[in-house]
């Protein structure tokens, strides 16, 4: 026996199994069809029914049954105030493109309540660097810039110094020999920072003018070697028959004439050319240390150098330890030699 199937009834009156505006169950809205399951050709028995199509992301289901994307239009999207906002939301309070993040201000987290003015000014100075972190980066920027300035400072004295005065020396030395071939030289008294003579000495491979004065500017820092010449501290010259021909070079920086003099050895040839004649020394000794108040070994019979008596002498002073000016290196020499230049050069420029 077939049972019958019953109508349903609500506040419409008496209306076949189908589909109704409204779902008074709890389904969908009015204006959307309801979910029925379909009749069970076999039986009229309860039964569950089974759950609607999943909504398109979480959205309404359509008239037709087609799930429907969030915010169209429609009822379902809230209505024309609530797209307004989505679309003020995405393109940020004015119309322009959403803020950064980095920008926006702190949003509570889900479950948090919302944050004050106060507590999000808070929260916004606590993320900026302490005073402490601002004065330690000040720090190391002035350590870094002192350092490279530091550096360029040292490149200077060791790189460029040397540069600009082997260039002056070398053009002292060829403006020299310019005047001595054309017979423009003036053999006698010279003014202070007037070259006048060339100091060669063979085993350093040296070749550097000599000028009159010892002034760091017009002479030393131009790379040249100053002859003791004025004042209190006046030597002889080479050509004088007796004396002590005093000199002064830079070690370090400024050409460094004198940087390895203490490598010299007794016998080894130093030689002075003038305008007219070459002076050839043989090393005699050396002082490793001495104070530079020690103007003795500037005397006609320099003490210290081992020399008995009266006599041509040449005497090589610098500073020592390398990179101060703490103390004095000397080296002595003693003429053996005095060879005009219409002769030619000594041996020891030869060889």
């Amino acid at each position: 026996m077939t049972a019958l199937r019953p109508e349903r009834e609500d506040a419409y009156g008496t209306a076949p199994y189908e589909s109704f505006g409204g779902d008074p169950y709890g389904g969908q809205p009015y204006g959307q069809e309801s979910y029925l399951p379909p009749p069970d050709e076999e039986t009229v028995a309860l039964r569950i029914p089974e759950p609607p199509p999943a909504a398109f992301n979480g959205g309404p289901i359509s008239a037709s049954g087609a799930p429907t994307a969030p915010g169209a239009t429609g009822s379902a999207s809230g209505g024309r105030a609530a797209r307004r906002k989505a679309a003020k939301g995405r393109r940020g309070r004015h119309g322009g493109a959403p803020a950064a993040a980095d920008d926006a201000p702190d949003m509570p987290s889900q479950g948090e309540r919302p944050l004050s003015r106060v507590e999000a000014r808070r929260r916004q100075r606590a993320r900026k660097p302490s005073a402490a972190v601002v004065a330690s980066r000040a720090v190391g920027e002035v350590f870094i810039t002192t350092g490279v300035l530091m550096l360029l400072f040292v490149t200077y004295q060791l790189w460029w110094t040397n540069v600009r005065a082997h260039a002056q020396a070398s053009q002292e030395a060829d403006s020299l020999q310019d005047d001595w071939a054309s017979g423009k030289g003036n053999p006698g008294t010279f003014s202070p920072g007037q070259g006048f003579a060339i100091l060669h000495i063979p085993k350093l491979d040296v070749v550097v003018p000599i000028a009159e004065g010892v002034s760091n500017k017009k002479v030393l820092d131009k790379g040249m070697v100053g002859h003791y010449g004025e004042d209190a501290l006046k030597t002889a010259m080479p050509e004088d028959k007796t004396g002590n021909f005093g000199l002064a070079g830079h070690r370090n920086t400024h050409g460094e004439p004198f940087r390895y003099i203490n490598r010299l050895e007794k016998g080894d040839s130093i030689v002075v050319e003038t305008q007219n004649e070459y002076f050839v020394y043989k090393m005699a000794s050396i002082l490793p240390v001495t104070s530079p108040s020690n103007t003795s070994v500037l005397d006609p019979v320099p003490a210290g150098a081992g020399f008995t008596g009266p006599g041509r002498y040449i005497t090589l002073t610098t500073c020592t330890p390398e990179f101060t000016s703490k103390y004095r290196l000397i080296v002595w020499g003693k003429m053996v030699e005095e060879r005009p230049r219409s002769k030619g050069k000594p041996d020891a420029l030869v060889q």
